[in-house]
């Protein structure tokens, strides 16, 4: 790897919209632009239809505007699904998987020690070093890339660039010496088989590296750090990252109870109780209940969401790598 300098991320400018417009195209005579702004503070107040009319946009977004029935109906699809996912003879052949974490409670303010994470899922990953202390925490991270070369190469250099990052961040913070218990957010559809075990079900988000479908993504992150020498961690769990959302905003509000990412991809869990949770392979000990990766992004994909799918819809899916699949994602 020729660079592993962490990347630098900006912030937002902010402002209003004609603010907005003026910075994208600025205006000489100050006169003019004055007189340019009031019209166009005017045109903005008269509403944005029929701006949209002038400019012919309403056409091509009419098929975005979804009424309250459509809303319904598609909650009402995706209820059954998540249903479906939950269900010993339906798992199966669901396209939500609804797959159990065998993560059964929230933190509770107790919690104290030094640990890892590593948190991949997308171009970039970031590795984070967690210091807790009850309800009070410290936190280090740095975001690395991820090259297009790596995520449609093999299993072996993907674990190996970030073993790598890993070692470097270390490195940096003088802890290459210390075994670091390790949270590993993994954000791939997963089947898990424990805390510590989850076997990649298939690739999305543009990844495709062969070689880790069907394998433990635990046990190629361990042999990729031991090949290193240098770095030594004890992987304490395995989470998707709407688990690793839920767990830390829990850490601030107790009350909840749900994780919701948007990002790259997107993706929700919840806390379910075990009652309802046919595919449960773990112990019924309370607390009765275990948080659910419902793996949403895959919604539509037996075709359920066809009625709403547009044109973009379509040239999206046709241009992607994993063609008809994670059709509500995209």
């Amino acid at each position: 790897m020729n660079n592993l300098s962490p990347i630098n991320i900006s912030k937002p400018s902010t402002g209003s919209t004609t603010d907005l417009a003026f910075m994208m195209f600025p205006i000489r005579n100050a006169d003019f632009g004055n007189s340019l702004k009031k019209k166009l503070q005017l045109l903005l107040a008269d509403g944005r239809r029929n701006l949209l009319k002038d400019v012919g946009v309403e056409a091509v977004l009419k098929d975005f505007i979804l009424s309250n029935d459509v809303l319904l109906k598609v909650s009402a699809l995706l209820l059954q699904e998540f249903n479906n996912g939950l269900g010993a003879n339906t798992h199966k052949t669901a396209t939500v998987k609804m797959f159990p974490t065998f993560v059964r409670d929230v933190p509770n303010g107790s919690e104290k020690g030094k640990f890892l994470a590593l948190d991949l899922g997308g171009t970039n990953f970031r590795v984070l070093c967690i210091d807790l202390d009850g309800e009070q925490f410290n936190m280090m991270n740095e975001i690395y890339e991820i090259p297009q070369s790596i995520m449609l190469g093999s299993g072996e250099q993907l674990f190996d660039h970030i073993a790598e990052c890993l070692s470097h961040y270390l490195e940096q913070l003088g802890l290459t010496h210390r075994t670091l218990p390790l949270g590993f957010t993994f954000s791939f559809p997963c089947l898990q088989k424990g805390l510590t075990s989850a076997i990649l079900v298939g690739w999305t988000k543009g990844f495709n590296c062969s070689g880790v479908q069907g394998n433990d993504v635990v046990q190629l992150l361990r042999e990729a750090v031991k090949r290193r020498k240098n770095v030594d961690i004890d992987v304490v769990a395995v989470v998707n990252d709407t688990t690793g959302t839920l767990m830390s905003c829990a850490h601030k509000n107790k009350d909840c109870r749900l994780g919701l990412i948007v990002g790259t991809g997107t993706n929700a869990c919840y806390m379910e109780r075990l009652e309802n949770v046919e595919t449960w392979t773990g112990d019924n000990n309370p607390p009765e209940q275990v948080i659910i990766n419902t793996e949403w992004g895959a919604f539509g994909d037996n075709k359920c969401l066809d009625f709403l799918r547009t044109s973009f819809d379509h040239q999206i899916d046709e241009i992607s790598l994993n063609k008809g699949k994670q059709l509500f994602e995209k």
